[in-house]
């Protein structure tokens, strides 16, 4: 095999190599990513009501909200029943044990499966051409890294343990055939959801609320002050509710 050979074999791996260290990377800096990504996209996008209507396009903003919610729901569902220990420490990705039950029983990844619901919300109220042709995509494909570094992580860690655990489940789409078992002899901890998304919830929401005030605003300016301010009335509950949350947290009273 000459040297063009070998290095044409060795693509694959190369490639697979550099998304594995892309997945590490977003997952160290992803506080940092996701925020400058939303100020690239208000930056350098416009807002498109839908077929140029926006009082029709608050029908979109509900059904943004919606898929986003559902998203939520299924993020606080998987929490509460089984938190899963490869969240990373201190920003790197760790895994003190491998996480099987709960809904990790039947599904590898479920909280990402709930993070693209939380994004798919996001983009559909925002309703931007270039949001769902460039950025939603570039979104997924930075989870899809990070997914594949995570995988990288705990097959080398925990071997034949995980080698039989991909065998078993599925790796996104929650298999439903015996959930009500896998269920009944858990109980749903409510302190831990609290504990482990009140950030999350948080970020989201404000992101939502951000967008629907940036599109009244280029929709329809100064007209859209009263619309805005009931929207920041709405952001200051959620900012009290987070501080609770997080008081609660800082003083273990939800351990």
């Amino acid at each position: 095999m000459n040297a063009s050979e070998t290095t044409f074999a060795d693509a694959p791996s190369r490639m697979a190599g550099a998304v594995t260290w892309l997945g590490r990377f977003v997952f160290r800096y992803r506080d940092y990513l996701a925020p400058l990504g939303l100020i690239l996209i208000l930056v350098c996008t416009r807002p498109q009501p839908l077929f140029n209507s926006p009082q029709l396009d608050l029908w979109l903003d509900a059904l943004g909200l919606a898929v986003a919610t559902c998203g939520q729901a299924f993020r606080i569902f998987v929490i509460g029943y089984a938190y899963i220990q490869r969240g990373g420490d201190q920003k790197r990705l760790a895994a003190s044990r491998l996480v099987c039950e709960g809904i990790y029983a039947h599904s590898r990844n479920p909280m990402y499966v709930g993070n693209f619901l939380l994004l798919t919300g996001l983009a559909i109220i925002y309703h931007s051409l270039f949001v769902y042709l460039v950025a939603l995509p570039v979104y997924v494909l930075a989870i899809l890294a990070i997914i594949r570094s995570e995988e990288e992580f705990l097959r080398g860690k925990f071997g034949s343990e995980y080698e039989d655990y991909c065998r078993r489940v599925n790796r996104f789409l929650p298999r439903l055939h015996g959930m009500r078992t896998t269920l009944a002899g858990l109980r749903f901890d409510w302190r831990r959801v609290v504990r482990k998304e009140y950030g999350t919830t948080f970020a989201w929401i404000s992101v939502a609320l951000l967008l629907i005030g940036w599109e009244q605003l280029h929709w329809y300016g100064g007209a859209a002050y009263g619309t805005v301010r009931w929207l920041a009335v709405a952001w200051l509950v959620v900012v009290a509710l987070y501080s609770v949350a997080r008081w609660l947290k800082k003083t273990r009273r939800l351990n």
